[in-house]
């Protein structure tokens, strides 16, 4: 059975960084692309970023250069750094295994 358990959210102020984590439990790290995704209120869920077992990342347009997507293989973790925020970045980021999603985090940008 797979589990992710997301970290790392917050309150930052515009212009600010965080940085979320996601670590993955069961077999499946290894084989699976893994991502992230958010959801504002009253907004669809929209891609964030996602990397494949390969390294090959892809970005939703409204978050590249300023996200960066990475994982680690010996961990099983998944990381979001995430600089320049806008409070249009505030929503629940969830992290994503294949087809199978974590819980969520809180990330609001706000001064």
């Amino acid at each position: 059975q797979v589990q992710l358990v997301e970290s790392g959210g917050g309150l930052v102020q515009p212009g600010g960084s965080l940085r979320l984590s996601c670590a993955a439990s069961g077999t499946f790290f290894r084989f699976n692309t893994m991502g992230w995704y958010r959801q504002a209120p009253g907004k669809q869920r929209e891609l964030v970023a996602t990397i494949r077992p390969g390294g090959v990342t892809t970005y939703g347009d409204s978050v590249k250069g300023r996200f960066t997507i990475s994982r680690d293989y010996a961990k099983n973790t998944v990381d979001l750094q995430m600089n320049s925020l806008k409070p249009e970045d505030t929503a629940v980021y969830y992290c994503t295994l294949g087809t199978e999603w974590g819980q969520g985090t809180q990330v609001t940008v706000s001064s």
